[in-house]
């Protein structure tokens, strides 16, 4: 039986150097969110230590952490819960 690979997450952690208006602008730029939605995730990056804000391939989400290491936001990938 053929089994699918689980997707992949991005994950972008909180950090004690960029401002919350900062975190927001990089996702509605970057991700193209709503600004609400980019408010929202923001917010979990901020009061839970970090948000899952995108879901895709492996290679998708490698493409993500390293556009956010390049606007200077701590991201990592991992596989997604099964």
């Amino acid at each position: 039986m053929l089994q699918l690979g689980s997707p992949w997450v991005t994950i972008v952690w909180n950090d004690p150097v960029n401002l919350m208006s900062y975190v927001t602008y990089v996702f509605q730029t970057y991700f193209g969110f709503p600004r609400k939605e980019a408010e929202r995730l923001m917010m979990l990056v901020h009061t839970e230590g970090r948000a899952v804000v995108a879901t895709g391939t492996r290679e998708e989400m490698e493409r993500h952490v390293e556009a956010m290491h390049d606007y200077g936001l701590w991201a990592t990938l991992t596989k997604a819960d099964a």
